[in-house]
């Protein structure tokens, strides 16, 4: 077979130096390296510490995207270094160089380093990463798990605890306190495990967390960041199903509520009305909700947030008080989207799910690897290990 890899060829790298240590602020050093285009941009940063600098900082182990701990941001894009090929860096490089970064949200130690202790793991222990079983009950052998169960939360358990998803969460941005993406789907894993004894109480519990899984915005960011297809934010949306759906836990922070008021609105109008969000997220879901004095309240609370956004122009009164107006076929069209789905008998969860069973017989026929509904439910779309939300492999 022909050898088709391509010779080494010059990259430019831009790496962002800092040690908190020096109180010198940061810098960006410049190196060229030459090395094939399909190695990683980790190598690359090896071979510009080996020649050029041997104090930049940079954490890697495993090199095969497996222990999660060369994560950085390449071309502003959170990732692991030993999993970017250089020669896919150069393509989103901005001025053809290729931009190493300390991923964000966590402190940094030096360089390319950030202190994981500080943010990350505090936060995965926050939601007691391990299984809580009930000793009095245990089986005299096994517990055994129905495949099924197990399979529901795979894509929990396909995270590396790289930190891409804390990196760019935007919530944690804004809040430092949220619980963040990482440790939520940790929370998941046990909440979907039929051996763990304590699903309420830990969805209680992340509820009444001002900082819990009601924090998150729904911005995709950590599904875009992560390198293994967990899509965190998947699992803080069925985190809340459970809780609100399954277990009718109303939160103290209004989350259920105001997702109630924000389904109701969009089914009524097809766009969000967000001057009404407000009062029926607090006075209750109807066009009465803001004569009701906790709206009030809560209206006086957001005064200074929404002078702020009145005099950035991010809202002008005309648009806040008046309905956003769509064609009435389009909103006919949402209306029958929202009975379909509130006509189903059944919630549909779109995880990774893999079907199919090994055979041991010659000429087995390879299994089959699909992405169909959590806890057993039909319909979802396709998927693999280390898949994109879309399906597609990264390489």
């Amino acid at each position: 077979m022909a050898d088709t890899r391509k010779p080494a060829q010059d990259f430019t790298l831009r790496i962002r130096r800092y040690d908190p240590e020096s109180g010198e602020a940061p810098t960006w050093d410049q190196h060229t390296i030459k090395l094939e285009p399909h190695r990683s941009v980790l190598e690359g940063i090896l071979q510009a510490k080996a020649k050029f600098d041997g104090s930049i900082g940079i954490r890697c182990s495993c090199r095969a995207a497996i222990c999660g701990s060369c994560g950085v941001r390449i071309n502003g894009q959170p990732g692991l270094a030993c999993h970017t090929h250089l020669d896919k860096a150069l393509a989103t490089a901005k001025d053809g160089v290729i931009e190493v970064e300390p991923m964000g949200n966590m402190p940094i130690i030096k360089d390319l380093i950030v202190d994981m202790d500080a943010v990350h793991w505090k936060k995965v222990q926050r939601v007691t990463p391990w299984l809580l079983a009930d000793d009095e009950n245990m089986p005299e052998r096994e517990h055994v798990v129905p495949r099924e169960s197990m399979i529901d939360v795979t894509q929990s358990m396909a995270c590396i605890q790289c930190g891409a998803c804390v990196s760019d969460c935007l919530s944690m941005e804004v809040d430092p306190l949220f619980v963040g993406p990482a440790a939520l789907a940790k929370a998941y894993r046990f909440v979907g495990d039929p051996r763990d004894t304590q699903h309420f109480e830990r969805l209680k519990d992340l509820s009444e967390d001002p900082h819990g899984i009601f924090d998150c915005t729904h911005c995709f960011k950590c599904i875009e960041a992560c390198p293994k297809g967990v899509a965190p934010m998947n699992q803080i949306m069925r985190l809340r199903r459970r809780a609100s759906a399954d277990h009718g836990i109303e939160d103290r922070n209004n989350g259920v509520r105001h997702e109630h008021a924000f389904t109701t609105l969009v089914r009524q109008g097809g766009l969000l009305h967000e001057a009404e969000l407000l009062p029926r997220s607090y006075g209750g879901d109807s066009w009465f909700g803001k004569f009701h004095p906790n709206a009030g309240q809560e209206l006086i609370d957001s005064l200074p947030v929404i002078t702020k956004a009145l005099l950035r122009r991010k809202v002008t009164p005309g648009a806040a008080l008046k309905p956003h107006r769509i064609p009435k076929e389009d909103l006919k069209s949402i209306q029958r989207i929202s009975d379909v789905i509130e006509a189903r008998d059944e919630r549909i969860e779109l995880n990774l799910y893999i079907t199919g069973y090994d055979e041991e017989t010659e000429g087995a026929k390879e299994p089959n690897v699909a992405a169909v509904a959590g806890g057993g439910e039909d319909g979802a779309m396709p998927s693999a290990p280390g898949a994109d939300p879309a399906g597609r492999t990264k390489e």
